[in-house]
């Protein structure tokens, strides 16, 4: 399906909950917030990924809060998999439960996995996230065992926080087959004024690592610039949100724990799909009324921002 921008829609990413056992200070700013209950049911996210199958949908990325707190994400990565068209299936996730249901994943048809993770230093990340490395180490390493490849590291980029691990993180392109991708912030919600004081350009991992070299894209429409070094077994992807937009490719739409339908990350429109499935109504249809009018680019150069906070709509 195409938008009225000529760009082909077949990506996909639903987010199956907005709680999380982090609390990732641009991501979920109060760490009181009281745990949601009323998310998509899997007959509901498993119907919504059949609908847009129909439509052309190919990859589809499961992301939260954080989705393996869902007792039944093997179960829907399960069904999905045995759609006809869908050919990809990915998550997104902190890491933490990763060890332990790597395998389970793998065996229900999970695919890829991407690991969010800001520092490599223990109290570091502990302070950032209320979290324990160890565990997100560890699950990584079984990822990797169980053939989830290849296993990406998103490393969200912050001037006062982990700017002087960007070598760190580069190194480990060079003795392992991982993607380490490096994400600038984005303004959203309530943490926008925080956020445009920590923003630190991807530039800066080129000004680092000046040896890195631009390699071929995975598609045309990957957000990420890929880089290696010349004897690198991984590479360095580099997502410039803000400082070099990359609107025009943009191939996804996205579905809100609360079942809402976002054709843009950074847009504050939403179209409600829980409520139709629910009342029976014909959802492809909505799909083909909105879908065709995803928005051009975000406005985020002109302070254009998301009302909500990243977990509201999906990592």
């Amino acid at each position: 399906m195409r938008d009225l921008h000529g760009r082909v829609i077949n990506y996909l990413r639903i987010s199956l909950t907005e709680n999380c056992n982090l609390s990732c200070i641009y991501c979920r700013p109060d760490k009181c917030i009281e745990a949601k209950k009323d998310f998509m049911t899997k007959r509901e996210v498993v119907s919504i990924v059949e609908a847009m199958a129909e439509l052309g949908v190919k990859k589809v990325r499961f992301t939260g809060g954080e989705p393996l707190l869902r007792k039944d994400i093997t179960e829907i990565i399960s069904e999905v998999s045995k759609i006809d068209g869908i050919d990809d299936i990915a998550l997104t996730t902190n890491g933490i439960f990763l060890a332990e249901k790597a395998k389970e994943l793998k065996d229900a048809g999970l695919m890829r996995v991407n690991v969010s993770i800001d520092t490599l230093e223990k109290e570091k990340y502990r302070g950032l996230t209320g979290g324990n490395l160890d565990m997100v180490l560890e699950g990584i390493k079984r990822a990797e065992q169980e053939g989830l490849h290849p296993v990406k590291l998103n490393v969200v980029l912050m001037k006062s926080y982990n700017s002087e691990e960007i070598e760190n993180f580069v190194k480990i392109t060079v003795e392992k087959e991982m993607d380490v991708r490096f994400i600038e912030l984005m303004p959203m919600g309530s943490s926008v004024r925080w956020i445009e004081k920590e923003y630190l350009s991807s530039q800066e991992v080129l000004n680092r690592c000046p040896r890195l070299q631009i390699v071929e894209k995975d598609y045309a429409a990957s957000p990420s610039l890929l880089y290696k070094f010349p004897e690198g077994k991984g590479r360095v992807g580099i997502i410039n949100t803000i400082s070099n937009k990359f609107c025009d490719s943009c191939n996804r739409v996205r579905i809100t724990p609360s079942g809402k339908l976002k054709l843009c990350l950074h847009s504050n429109k939403e179209i409600d799909l829980l409520g139709a499935l629910r009342k029976d109504e014909d959802i492809l249809e909505l799909f083909r009324k909105n879908i065709p009018n995803k928005p051009e680019k975000h406005l985020l150069d002109k302070k254009h921002y998301n009302d909500k906070d990243m977990y509201k709509i999906g990592g």
